[in-house]
Order: structure tokens, then C-alpha cells, then sequence
């Protein structure tokens, strides 16, 4: 029989929605009965499991009573739904609910759903400094809006904490069980995840290149001690965005996909054919999809074949163009104010348009692979035991000037010629009609 005091997680929910009944058993009790606020009086925040997720938040964010306070209301409709059903009552005076609640009552949801009101009045009740704090934690770098917890933006005109308070599901999920599911590539959600099961010994890169591409992932392990311990938030804004351009088969996918395994980070590629449509205001829908879900968490972003939607703005002669222009400056905001690494990659760099250089801390030139690298990617690629007597690595390298993805390419093709009339070992008969076939997609040949 499952027990939940087992489940270090839920037992942490349990303690700290607990809390949250306590403080709002107290505040109703210092409104009607119009006692003074006394932060004294507040009950203590609970010691937490530390193999719990909440208590590695708690730690990792320092968070202190008034964020613990607002994360847990944001759980409550989801863990807890009937708790903060005493704000339910009604003012007899007015025939209606009372202001300070705030709250929504939703279709579908029996119980009431906290807005940003009902967390100030919680938290803070009628203090005003501490009601001001709270709208701190709503800023989109708040460690707290980063992992997931935001208020939804009210009607217009309405107060801003009108806004109901609401946690994305990854953060539900990560707090209840401790890890969260990937989205599934859809319709809905035209991003793929990518892995690969290369390392960075596989990757061969000029050392400049490399350079570079080491400077990428410095910043994934070093921002946060260079925005808030040298202060340079006030100088630089969040985020990291980086453009490979180069021919095909140079590397770019294998680098933005290795940065995310060193930054411990899932890299997803976006389907531009999912992205890209011809109807007005589809293409930005489906893009925003992504990028929502993607700045509360540490995805990588990638464009691939980046041309096909960040391509040149043109004069707008007539309504397409038009349409054209606007979605290449929506893209150019989302991609300018995302949180995490944005990586564009282009066979060609003068297909873009010219307003991406401004806004790229990278630039990074794949250039095809000189002799000594051919030479590295033959040998790494195919194995000795499979390599026939009159196979001369040095010669190939020397004599076909193709990239990575060409030579895999050529090797995949003679292994399975191979594999197919019963042998074991690649020969140069086999290597060179491959060479031929991959030559020939360029219009070249041996």
C-alpha cells in the first residue's frame, strides 16, 4: 500500500500547506477582528524533508516566509483545492465577497483560485511595505518567475495583482515528484529535443573555433556569478544568443547539442516547418509555444536552417511583405528578451537579416575541415578492425576535401555495401563510391 509520508515531496507539500492554513487562519482572525499587524505572532515556516524538491528550492533560491508564502497558494488549487475555501464567505454589508481576497472563480475549478489580492492579503495583509515587496517577486528575474511561478496579466485596466497566480506544470510536476516530464514534439509544441551520444573528443574544431564555442559554455556556468556577484544586471541583459554559419556538415548541431550536455541542459530544436505559416499571426503563435515554456526553464534553444525565419526584412510593397516584416521583429524581441542560450545556425551568414548581428554575443564561422581534421574524423569514425589493407587515411584526408557530415555519410554507405555482400572490412573501392555519391550532391566529382 502506497504511503505519501514515504514520498519525501508530498510530505513537504503537506508541512507547508499546513503553514499556509495556519497563516490564513490568522490573518482572517487579525481582519475581523481588527487586530494590528505583528509579524511576531506569524506562525514559523516549517523544517522541510532535505531530499525533498520544495526544500531544495527553499535553498537554492534563499527563499524566505513571504516567497514560501506565495508559492504555496500558487499550489494549493492544484495539491490542496478545498483549503482556501473560508475565502469563499461573503460580506453581508455589501452581498458580495470582500475585496481583500481577491480570488477567482473559475467554470470547471470548484474551489477558489488565489490572484495576486489574495497573496497580498496573506502575506501581507494591510501592511503596505510588505504588500510593495510582494510585487518584487512577480520581476521576470526573480528566481521564483524563473522556475515556473508568474501572475497572469489581468483584463485592462485592472489592478495588476488582479491577475490570477498561477505555476506552469514542469514546476507542479518537480515539486510533487521531483523531476519533470519532456514535452512531446507536436502541433502544439514544434520543438524536438536532441541528444547525442558523441563527447567532446569527437569534435573536431579549429582551436579558434573551439575558442568560441568554450566561451559559450563559460557562460552557462558562469552567468549568475557574473550578474549578481560583479553586478553586471544592471549592464547586461539575461541570456545568450550565438550564430554558427558555415556549409553543411561542419559541426554546428554536434556543438549546440554538446554545450547543452555540458551546461546540463536540454537543447531543442525548433521544426521550422511546424513554425512557418501563411496565415497572419500563426507563425508568432506557434513560436511564443516555445518560448513560454522555454524561459522558465534551462532549455537551449536552436534554430537550425535559421534563414528559412530570420531572413532579410524588405521593403513592404504590399501585405505579405508586410506580415514578412512583422514576424521577423516579433522574432527578433522573443530572441532578444529569452532568459537562456539561443543558438541560430546558417549555411550562409549574409542570408540573415542584419539586425541579428547587433544582437548576437557570437558569431562563430564553421568553416569546412582542413587536412590534419579530415584526417582526425576518418580515423574517428571508422574503426581499424573494419578498415581494409589498401585503405590509406592519410591519402583520403590529403585528396577529397569534404566536411564531417560528408565523410560519415561515405562511411555509413561502404559499411553497409560491405555488410551486404557478407564482409567485414571497408576497402577503398567502397570508400571511393561513396566519396562519388556525396561528391556528386555537390555537383563535383572524384
Amino acid at each position: 500500500m502506497w504511503n505519501g509520508a514515504e514520498n519525501p515531496h508530498a510530505q513537504a507539500l503537506d508541512l507547508e500547506l499546513d503553514w499556509l492554513s495556519k497563516m490564513l487562519d490568522l490573518r482572517l482572525e487579525q481582519h475581523f477582528q481588527q487586530l494590528p499587524h505583528n509579524p511576531e505572532t506569524a506562525p514559523s515556516p516549517p523544517d522541510l524533508p532535505a531530499d525533498s524538491e520544495l526544500a531544495r528550492w527553499v535553498s537554492e533560491m534563499e527563499l524566505g516566509a513571504p516567497e514560501r508564502l506565495l508559492l504555496a497558494l500558487a499550489l494549493v488549487p492544484h495539491v490542496r483545492p478545498w483549503a482556501l475555501d473560508l475565502l469563499f464567505m461573503r460580506n453581508q454589508n455589501l452581498d458580495r465577497g470582500f475585496t481583500e481576497f481577491g480570488g477567482i472563480k473559475s467554470q470547471a475549478h470548484g474551489g477558489f483560485l488565489p490572484t495576486g489580492e489574495t497573496a497580498a492579503f496573506v502575506i501581507a495583509g494591510e501592511h503596505l511595505p510588505w504588500r510593495i515587496r510582494l510585487l518584487d517577486c512577480f520581476d521576470p528575474q526573480h528566481p521564483l518567475t524563473r522556475r515556473g511561478l508568474r501572475l497572469d496579466m489581468p483584463p485592462a485596466s485592472e489592478p495588476r495583482l488582479a491577475g490570477a497566480l498561477l505555476l506552469s506544470n514542469e514546476a507542479l510536476q518537480r515539486l510533487s515528484t521531483g523531476h519533470a516530464d519532456k514535452p512531446d514534439y507536436s502541433a502544439q509544441f514544434p520543438a524536438k529535443l536532441i541528444r547525442t551520444e558523441l563527447g567532446w573528443e569527437d569534435l573536431v574544431l579549429a582551436p579558434e573555433v573551439m575558442d568560441e564555442v568554450e566561451q559559450i559554455c563559460a557562460w552557462t556556468q558562469l552567468e549568475q556569478r557574473l550578474m549578481r556577484d560583479w553586478g553586471l544586471s544592471r549592464s547586461l541583459k539575461p541570456g545568450y544568443r550565438a550564430l554558427f554559419h558555415g556549409p553543411p556538415g561542419t559541426g554546428k548541431t554536434l556543438t549546440a547539442t554538446l554545450i547543452g550536455q555540458r551546461a546540463q541542459a536540454d537543447v531543442y530544436r525548433i521544426d521550422l516547418s511546424m513554425v512557418v505559416s501563411k496565415y497572419i499571426g500563426e507563425t508568432e503563435k506557434n513560436l511564443a509555444r516555445v518560448f513560454d515554456q522555454a524561459e522558465t526553464r534551462r532549455w537551449i534553444l536552436f534554430f537550425d536552417e535559421a534563414d528559412a525565419l530570420f531572413g532579410k526584412r524588405g521593403a513592404a510593397s504590399n501585405a505579405n511583405d508586410h506580415h514578412a516584416n512583422q514576424e521577423i521583429a516579433y522574432l527578433l524581441q522573443r530572441v532578444e528578451d529569452f532568459p537562456g542560450v539561443v543558438i541560430l545556425a546558417s549555411n550562409l551568414r549574409s542570408n540573415l537579416d542584419d539586425a541579428f548581428s547587433r544582437r548576437f554575443q557570437s558569431m562563430i564561422y564553421f568553416p569546412m575541415p582542413d587536412v590534419e581534421q579530415r584526417n582526425r574524423l576518418w580515423r574517428s569514425m571508422l574503426p581499424a578492425q573494419h578498415m581494409a589493407a589498401d585503405v590509406e587515411i592519410a591519402t583520403l584526408a590529403q585528396r577529397y576535401e569534404v566536411s564531417g557530415g560528408a565523410i560519415a555519410n561515405v562511411i555509413r554507405h561502404a559499411a553497409l555495401t560491405v555488410l551486404r555482400d557478407g564482409r567485414h572490412q571497408v576497402g577503398l573501392a567502397e570508400l571511393r563510391a561513396g566519396l562519388a555519391k556525396e561528391l556528386r550532391k555537390e555537383g563535383r566529382t572524384l
